[in-house]
């Protein structure tokens, strides 16, 4: 049994694992900033490269260096063999500002920035950074859900440690980790997507978005552990189940796989794409 002190201790651990699996999922994710860092003489620099944006407005690419460095962004659809365009950085008096031209939701561009001082030309990013644009979501559907996907997977874990404690709580516990994912992940998160993307649904059986996916594939295992608990109050091994997947699917990097336009035929795909 879980004595009161156990308990607490139990909610503090759960608390900083549940913190750090959002701090992980949201690093490793396609849409996190890419950093890039330049020395420029004698002083390094340290930039975050946009890798989404949400909106109608033009995303913006910005520096912060001094005033006599120069600055150039290139960029080109993703996935096209287009000749790159070029787009010359302005100072504001603080930065270096570029614009990419906005694209439909979905949309994609790569881009590459350099920069220019006493003649000397620097890459900022080797690589080409891959940008998303999005349609722009409503903070009063974006705040709760991501508020209920955190408490999904705090609840989760506090089920998965109360089962294998032999607490009294796991049904409780279960209940409330039901609910929470299912209001923010299986009503929200499909409005999420309704803004952003165009569609409400994206995963099966229509296309294979992974977001959609597996938040199906997790709600699913906690419906059964659900059902099983309200028939057999001891049973253990399926809210157990249920938090290994739903922990398994927070490992994979947020919008892998996810909503991309189509340059072809304009249209909306999903699913990892080579």
């Amino acid at each position: 049994m879980i004595t009161k002190r156990n308990s607490i201790l139990l909610w503090i651990f759960t608390i900083i694992f549940t913190l750090g699996i959002a701090v992980y999922q949201r690093a490793t994710g396609p849409t996190y900033p890419k950093k890039a860092d330049v020395t420029l003489g004698t002083q390094t620099y340290n930039f975050k490269l946009l890798t989404t944006f949400g909106g109608e407005l033009d995303a913006p690419i910005s520096l912060k260096v001094p005033s006599n460095v120069k600055g150039m962004v290139k960029y080109r659809h993703y996935r096209s063999q287009e000749e790159w365009t070029g787009l010359k950085m302005k100072y504001d008096g603080a930065s270096l500002n570029a614009f990419l031209p906005n694209q439909p939701p979905a949309g994609k561009l790569e881009y590459v920035v350099s920069l220019e001082l006493e003649g000397k030309n620097y890459t900022v990013n080797e690589d080409p950074v891959v940008i998303r644009f999005k349609g722009a979501v409503p903070l009063f559907i974006l705040i709760p859900h991501v508020i209920l996907m955190f408490l999904a997977m705090l609840f989760s874990t506090r089920t998965g440690l109360e089962a294998l404690g032999k607490g009294h709580r796991t049904f409780k516990y279960t209940k409330i980790t039901l609910i929470t994912l299912g209001l923010g992940g299986m009503i929200l998160g499909p409005l999420v997507q309704l803004y952003a993307f165009g569609d409400l649904w994206t995963g099966w059986p229509f296309g294979g978005d992974w977001t959609d996916n597996k938040t199906l594939f997790a709600f699913i295992f906690w419906v059964i552990a659900f059902f099983v608990l309200r028939k057999n109050r001891n049973n253990r091994l399926w809210p157990i189940i249920a938090f290994v997947a739903l922990l398994a699917i927070y490992l994979i990097p947020h919008s892998m796989g996810g909503s991309e336009l189509d340059l072809e035929t304009g249209a909306v795909t999903t699913g990892l794409k080579k």
